[in-house]
């Protein structure tokens, strides 16, 4: 799909602007197969084939405030994956404020279900299967490796995610997270709804591996947040990776990853690798 294919969202800031036009002009592969998981285009997945396929399977979700953004947006990190093996899932999900959480987290799981029903017809293996994203997405990414409960449309198991790779993700949302304002898909006011959205309070020792990146530049509190927040799953006995993206602000965190020789590829190949 283009996003002139699906309904209006709403309009971006000047930062997700700049983002929109910046990796809908980057290279990228058409989808080896685009299917939808619900009636909301949104609802929807594009999966990315390996050249050389290694089993090893990421799902990516996309930022965008939790308002905005399309899975289209990730397609520019195909090309550097699917050259190391990787078979790429660009998941989609409903926007805020139109839904709430916990509306484009199930979308995610059902995304996930959707993934491991389809992969193999591209090499990819099921049970290899890592989720990561950027901003938004990847405070979704951490919340479904973090899951213990999975609920979704088709069976799958208990444990589906090996590792998750998200960066510059928020992990944690209340009074004291740096936000400047409460994000709105969050809903109506609610503490109790803040802390089921934090990745922070669901960390656990069961957890899978986590590999947590952010910019050199980025946002500070959400460079803050990514610390603390490798620091409570470490604390909890989960193996972490840290890594700094150097001289990358917030977008230029997300950019890094679709750079085929860049840092962020080269460590998360190798993470996937060992967890998968």
């Amino acid at each position: 799909m283009r996003p002139d294919d699906y309904p209006p969202q709403e309009p971006f800031s000047k930062i997700g602007a700049l983002y929109h036009e910046t990796v809908m002009a980057l290279p990228s592969p058409p989808p080896a197969l685009e299917v939808r998981h619900g009636d909301d285009p949104y609802q929807g997945i594009a999966i990315y084939a390996a050249e050389r396929p290694s089993g090893i399977v990421l799902c990516v979700i996309h930022g965008g405030g939790w308002t905005n953004g399309y899975k289209e947006w990730m397609a520019f990190m195909a090309p550097g994956l699917v050259a190391r093996g990787v078979t790429m899932v660009s998941l989609g999900y409903r926007l805020a404020p139109q839904h709430v959480y916990p509306a484009g987290l199930e979308d995610c799981m059902a995304g996930v279900a959707l993934a491991r029903d389809r992969v193999a017809a591209f090499g990819g293996d099921p049970d290899r299967m890592f989720v990561g994203g950027h901003s938004a997405g990847g405070h979704y990414a951490s919340l479904l490796a973090l899951m213990q409960d999975w609920q979704a449309p088709r069976a799958i198991p208990a444990d589906p995610i090996k590792g998750a790779l998200p960066i510059s993700g928020t992990y944690y949302f209340g009074p004291d997270s740096g936000l400047s304002m409460r994000p709105r898909f969050l809903g109506e006011e609610s503490a109790e709804r803040d802390a089921a959205a934090s990745p922070m309070r669901h960390v656990h020792g069961a957890a899978p591996p986590f590999l947590v990146a952010w910019g050199e530049r980025d946002f500070p509190h959400l460079v803050r947040q990514s610390q603390e927040f490798a620091a409570a799953l470490e604390h909890e006995g989960v193996e972490v990776e840290r890594t700094q993206l150097d001289d990358c602000d917030h977008l230029g965190a997300s950019y890094a990853s679709g750079v085929a020789d860049g840092a962020w590829i080269d460590r998360a190949a190798s993470f996937m690798s060992r967890h998968a």
